[in-house]
């Protein structure tokens, strides 16, 4: 097998456990049932049903598609789902900040710089990429406690970089979870919805990110619409199936021509490439891959390319087709 580098760019070298059943607290968080510290009256500004106040936690564009449903939540006054919704974001080396923050300054919403998280009352919280650890004493001062949108089918992808992993792996098969936050560790709270959608064959992880940022924005909505009963239909997350997705380093963009085959170069490409280029060595530089495409069967079939004998990485300049090949494992 063979990869077609498009373009590229050059020369310069670059620097470079099984979830415990929850406590009485948590079930009382949960709507899940009842304990004396909610029974003496201090849950006299739980509200039982919508309108809810919200508190978002964000950052990324999947995370913007289920703020964007929230405050399209809120501006329907038919509905009356959302009463207030606030935002907490993340710092940007960006004067305009991440995709949630210029939402939010657009939507006139009132946004927070983490780790402030305001001051007010709510009634549940959302996340979505937020990628920080939640304490328990911040997860208690919401009545339903905090959601979170998760674009995966976990157990499966438990971390920060689901969707990158999903096409890295080739999965065919992919979803949102909507789950409930737990302290301490990610992803490993409760399911409360959980949808499965295929893998589009080809699709790169910014597409991928595009087609479960709506299913996860609209899912959300219908969890918030019966919040109470989908807290205490929540169920655990299964203890078989446990896959983790930590966050792409620049180190997984180097290709290993001897090591890889055509197929994981690929996926490769499409998980990552629209965020680090994939890199290689050539003539002693480190050269970036801008472009990949699969050669096709004709200029494979070649004679001219059939009767060499090569090894992963010799490079051959196909002149019929203009264009360079590289041998893989």
């Amino acid at each position: 097998m063979r990869v077609l580098v498009r373009r590229y760019w050059g020369p310069r070298l670059v620097r470079g456990a099984v979830d415990r059943r929850p406590s009485p607290q948590w079930r009382a968080l949960a709507g899940l049932g009842g304990s004396a510290d909610w029974e003496d009256g201090r849950d006299a500004r739980v509200r039982e049903k919508p309108p809810w106040r919200v508190l978002f936690f964000g950052t990324d564009l999947f995370a913007r598609e289920a703020l964007r449903a929230l405050h399209a939540a809120r501006e329907n006054k038919e509905e009356d789902l959302i009463d207030k919704l606030e935002v907490v974001t993340v710092p940007s080396p960006s004067p305009k900040g991440l995709p949630v923050k210029q939402y939010a300054v657009q939507s006139q919403l009132p946004v927070y710089e983490w780790p402030d998280v305001g001051s007010g009352e709510y009634d549940v919280g959302v996340v979505a990429s937020f990628g920080r650890l939640l304490s328990e004493a911040l997860i208690l001062k919401f009545p339903y406690g905090i959601l979170n949108v998760h674009p995966s089918c976990l157990p499966r992808w438990r971390g920060p970089a689901p969707i990158i992993h999903t096409v890295l792996h080739g999965d065919t098969v992919t979803g949102v979870t909507i789950m409930q936050i737990r302290p301490k560790r990610f992803d490993v709270g409760p399911i409360l919805k959980q949808e499965t959608t295929p893998v589009p064959p080809a699709s790169t992880a910014k597409e991928l990110e595009a087609v479960l940022s709506r299913l996860g924005a609209n899912m959300l909505i219908s969890v918030l619409k019966n919040l109470p009963e989908s807290l205490n239909n929540g169920r655990e997350q299964p203890t078989e199936g446990v896959t983790y997705a930590p966050k792409i380093s620049a180190g997984t963009s180097c290709i290993k021509w001897e090591e890889q085959t055509s197929e994981q170069i690929f996926r490769l490409y499409r998980a990552i490439g629209d965020i680090i280029p994939l890199q290689t060595l050539w003539m002693e530089n480190t050269i970036k891959l801008l472009d990949l495409v699969e050669v096709k069967s004709p200029v494979l079939a070649d004679p001219i390319l059939t009767r060499q004998a090569v090894v992963p990485g010799s490079v051959i300049y196909h002149k019929q087709s203009q264009i360079l090949l590289v041998y893989c494992k």
